[in-house]
């Protein structure tokens, strides 16, 4: 499962790698709102992969960001894709963009892809496992947490412009109380470079599961905790994140509950 994976990523990370490199793309539309667009290259990259996949797994169900990508299986297992993740950092020249594969069975992520062409980083997980980094594990992190005023903490930003305002009272409340806060915008990668310690914990609102899947099992196999927040997702290690929870989850004044990790995604 986990080199069928890292194939997928791959194919559709070299197929991009080429469309970034060739300049803008010409045709974009919008999605759920103007600001969140979808180019040509989503929709090449996710064909490309869902090709492979049937190829090389035709059992499997299979659940993508792009064109309401959603087909069932009998295998039990399901594939939970996004083709480009930080799609607008793709269309602006910018390399901080992934691909992140996971698949999935009753249980959750099962295993899972977050591949970086632009940087060549490869991020793979298997439950259970310590996860790599290009063929190198990872170092455990369950017990590595520093004190909140002295996180790094990694976010992101929703597309709808309420939640934005909530964002962005909440990063008033949180910036005075932590060392400092990143937000690069591909919250694939964020959660491969959280199970990297590259940062100390993350959050966002507004992320969907194709979003997370792959680099939420990365986080877990290394011994963070992800948890599910209103519309979203947090980890860290588990200190870390009780003491950046209740701010987290107050930000629209009604706490976010835990409800399990938040790669868990049902198979058809």
């Amino acid at each position: 499962m986990l080199d069928v994976a890292e194939q997928a990523a791959r194919t559709a990370g070299d197929l991009l790698h080429a469309r970034f490199e060739a300049g803008r793309e010409s045709r974009v539309s919008a999605k759920t709102t103007p600001t969140d667009p979808v180019s040509e290259a989503d929709l090449a990259s996710q064909r490309a992969i869902r090709t492979l996949l049937a190829r090389k797994r035709p059992q499997d169900g299979f659940l993508a960001e792009e064109e309401g990508a959603e087909e069932a299986g009998t295998s039990g297992l399901r594939w939970v894709v996004d083709p480009l993740d930080g799609t607008v950092n793709f269309l602006y020249g910018l390399p901080q963009w992934s691909v992140s594969v996971a698949v999935c069975d009753e249980q959750g992520a099962l295993a899972g892809v977050v591949h970086a062409p632009m940087t060549g980083e490869t991020f793979s997980a298997v439950r259970g496992e310590l996860p790599r980094r290009n063929g190198a594990r990872l170092r455990w992190l369950g017990e590595a947490a520093p004190a909140l005023d002295q996180a790094l903490v990694a976010t992101g930003f929703a597309y709808h412009s309420r939640v934005r305002c909530e964002q962005a009272e909440l990063l008033t409340r949180l910036l005075p109380l932590v060392r400092d806060i990143r937000r690069f915008g591909s919250a694939a990668l964020d959660l491969a470079w959280t199970a990297m310690g590259r940062y100390d914990a993350y959050f966002e609102r507004g992320v969907k599961v194709w979003d997370t899947a792959a680099g939420a099992l990365v986080c877990e196999c290394v011994g963070l905790v992800v948890r599910e927040i209103d519309g979203g997702i947090m980890v860290a290690p588990a200190s870390l994140l009780e003491a950046l929870a209740p701010i987290v989850e107050g930000s629209d004044g009604q706490a976010g509950a835990a409800t399990g990790r938040a790669h868990r995604v049902p198979p058809d």
